[in-house]
């Protein structure tokens, strides 16, 4: 496995065109169409209360994590992919760690996302980087696919 180093994107930097590429090609190949980002991720980078880290080796994007925090109390974990052939290696619990550290940083007390229930490698992740699941949200991809909402809260006393 090749080490790779968890950045966060920064509008403007001289990679940027290049990052953005790498993630929407990513997106298209990981979400289904009604699901991806890729029309709209440069919108959703300029959203103010957003932030995106995405892992790099060797000049390539590996993965990426997109988080938000609409509020002073909550924070969201809005995307989460690793290329297929570098799943397993890592990336996702360094890019998932990072954003909880983000999210940690705007001090937060919870931390939430959804997660469709039969990704089991990616339920498993979350559990055990602590989240819970809270509930069954019924047809939340599609009539026919739901997810579980599951959160982490943060310890006032950590």
């Amino acid at each position: 496995m090749e080490k790779g180093v968890v950045m966060e994107l920064i509008r403007g930097s001289t990679n940027w065109a290049k990052v953005v590429e790498d993630i929407v090609k990513l997106e298209k190949k990981t979400f289904p169409k009604h699901e991806s980002l890729a029309q709209t991720f440069d919108g959703e980078l300029r959203k103010r209360n957003a932030g995106l880290l995405y892992v790099d080796v060797d000049g390539e994007t590996m993965g990426y994590a997109m988080y938000s925090w609409p509020s002073s109390l909550s924070a969201s974990i809005t995307k989460l992919a690793v290329k297929e052939n570098r799943r397993r290696q890592g990336h996702g619990e360094a890019l998932l760690r990072a954003a909880i550290d983000k999210c940690r940083s705007r001090k937060v007390q919870r931390v939430s996302l959804h997660v469709d229930p039969t990704r089991s490698a990616a339920v498993n992740l979350y559990k055990k980087l602590g989240f819970q699941v809270d509930c069954l949200v019924k047809s939340y991809y599609s009539a026919d696919r739901d997810a579980y909402r599951m959160y982490l809260d943060f310890d006032d006393s950590v």
